[in-house]
């Protein structure tokens, strides 16, 4: 217990009090007491809101908070607030309480076990596959297969497809719209039905077919199972355990899944979301929850981490061009030797990481500093200095990018050169040769600028060279000894993402309601979660949804360990009791949601 505020006067000083007005000394102790003992109070009333004796750095908490905010050194137990990375209370719905307890109830029953084994193994048994090289819909017959999936999928959920309106666009993209009562901003939950394709020479590798859909008693088997089917089929699940409760919406929810998404996207969310623009209009949902990162165990301490933005995207074709003839008499450089000295100054030219304080990955590291108990504390104290500091940012920059590789990933463009060819025969000059360099863009650069910065990099070795140079569309230098063109391979440039803010909002409810869906499981012994806000390096369907909302977050409610192989591999399988989890977060997250005073 604290002492009392006199006792702490008391303690500041010897002289007695009488003999104060003896001296000027005396004066200035008097002064200097009252000094000591105002800080003193001040320090007592900060010290109750912020429980923290590292006050400078704290701040009064906010309404529904997850607890006190602290600074103290070391990590801090999910329950304590922190000042770099606010944590929101779990959020339980309210108006649907009963509901909701009802449902928690009925998840951790074996019987809703079996119906959600089940439900997964249907859609895996449907080999779903799209390839790169897939035409559009109604010339190419491989995506007829999807007719066969929309067939198991009501056959599965009769209830949703009799309750929702579903509409079909392009075929075969599904959309469900649950009618809510109010005139509030609908939302979208989004999944995809496609999955990559088994290369045929790896089927002997599996332990189960992997299209069997196989429950061996812990893991279901099967291409998909992992990305995305658990996802789509567990939010079908909570969206009929809703509906056979008798719920229904205020809020307009509306399910949204592509069915092209491991290959382009353009067939599937593409012409999903030029519909629902033009259904609803632009910025016209309250938010989106597509799949994404997932729950990971660090050190004792469960963390959520849901991407709140993804890198960009750009490949960039280097074709260089010269004459031909008989390689009896060559010139100094072939067109492919040429190309090489492209390539070497691209490989010897990476792009500069950075580490923004606005940036997505500095709020992630920040996080990460707070609350993961293995975290280096040497580290760990030079984020925290980093917040303000600027030569302490650039110190912490440069030790992250030498603890792990990813954070290169993180925190700069990458670049690598993928795909190389030319030359025809072995005796003949090689009139022409290509590169194309796959590049994920920061979160912090731009289509342009990537472009720019390739075209500068090159300009030098094509003037050199006598080379004509054209890039991405524009005369740069001319030349007698041949030509080298920087494209777009393919046309598929995008930008970053938008970045979804992180403050009260859909953020919160997001965060409220991966917590109460934590606590509110039995198989989770109540624990608590952290949740943090992460960088997706991949690209997802809701590359094309940015123009529907400015709150799009990407999070699947698993855990890493939920993949027995991850995905994209051999063996993909899934752990059946992940699915009741799964259904929990949207069951909660659809209530919370609905319940919200979100416009």
């Amino acid at each position: 217990m604290a002492p009392a505020q006199s006792d702490l006067c008391r303690l500041t000083g010897r002289t007695s009090r009488k003999h104060w007005h003896e001296s000027g000394w005396s004066r200035l102790l008097l002064a200097f007491r009252v000094l000591v003992c105002s800080l003193i109070i001040i320090s007592l009333v900060l010290y109750k809101f912020c429980d923290s004796a590292f006050l400078l750095t704290c701040h009064l908490p906010r309404f529904w908070l997850a607890g006190p905010c602290n600074g103290l050194a070391g990590s801090l137990p999910p329950g304590v607030n922190s000042t770099t990375c606010p944590q929101w209370m779990a959020l339980h719905p309210t108006k649907h309480h009963g509901l909701s307890e009802d449902l928690d109830v009925a998840y951790s029953s074996e019987d809703f076990k079996q119906r959600a084994i089940q439900a997964l193994g249907d859609a895996v048994r449907v080999p779903t596959e799209s390839y790169d090289d897939n035409g559009p819909v109604g010339e190419d017959s491989r995506w007829d297969t999807f007719a066969k999936l929309h067939r198991v999928l009501e056959a599965s959920f009769p209830r949703v497809y009799e309750s929702l309106n579903v509409t079909k666009v392009n075929t075969y993209g599904l959309v469900f719209h649950w009618q809510g009562s109010t005139s509030a901003k609908p939302y979208i939950l989004t999944a995809h039905q496609d999955v990559v394709p088994v290369e045929g020479q790896t089927v002997k590798e599996w332990k189960h077919d992997p299209y069997s859909g196989y429950y061996d008693g812990t893991w279901i088997w099967g291409r998909g199972t992992c990305d995305d089917k658990s996802d789509l089929i567990r939010q079908l699940l909570a969206i009929n355990s809703l509906l056979k409760q008798g719920f229904s919406p205020a809020r307009t929810l509306i399910l949204s899944y592509g069915f092209d998404e491991e290959s382009k996207g353009i067939e599937g969310a593409g012409h999903l979301a030029r519909y629902l623009e033009e259904t609803y209009g632009r910025d016209s949902f309250a938010l989106l929850l597509d799949e994404g990162a997932l729950y990971t165990d660090m050190g004792g301490i469960v963390f959520a981490t849901p991407s709140i933005s993804e890198k960009g995207y750009l490949d960039v074709k280097i074709t260089v061009s010269t004459l031909g003839g008989h390689s009896s008499v060559p010139p100094s450089h072939t067109s492919i030797g040429l190309l090489s000295r492209f390539i070497t100054a691209v490989e010897d030219s990476p792009h500069q990481a950075s580490l923004s304080r606005t940036g997505t990955p500095f709020a992630t590291t920040q996080c990460l500093a707070a609350y993961n108990p293995m975290y280096p504390e040497d580290l760990r104290k030079l984020a925290r200095k980093a917040v303000a500091d600027d030569a302490a940012l650039k110190v912490f920059q440069e030790r992250l990018l030498a603890s792990d590789p990813l954070y290169k990933a993180m925190l700069g463009t990458t670049q690598a050169v993928d795909l190389v060819e030319g030359g025809v025969k072995v005796n003949a000059l090689p009139e022409r040769a290509s590169a194309v360099v796959n590049h994920r863009i920061a979160e912090h650069s731009s289509v342009g600028e990537l472009q720019q910065h390739m075209t500068d990099l090159l300009t030098p070795l094509a003037t050199k060279y006598d080379l004509a140079l054209v890039a991405f569309g524009s005369n740069v230098t001319y030349g007698g000894a041949g030509q080298v063109v920087l494209s777009d391979f393919l046309g598929t440039a995008l930008e970053p993402s938008p970045v979804t803010p992180i403050e009260y909002g859909p953020w919160a409810l997001l965060q409220g309601s991966i917590k109460a869906a934590f606590e509110s499981s039995p198989a989770r012994n109540s624990s608590k979660v952290v949740v943090i806000p992460s960088l997706s390096i991949g690209n997802t369907d809701t590359q094309f949804y940015w123009n529907l909302t400015k709150h799009i977050f990407r999070f699947s409610p698993s855990f890493d360990t939920d993949r027995f192989n991850g995905e994209h591999t051999v063996n993909e399988a899934f752990r059946a009791d992940s699915l009741n989890e799964g259904v929990r977060f949207y069951t909660k997250f659809i209530l919370n949601v609905d319940e919200s005073d979100l416009p």
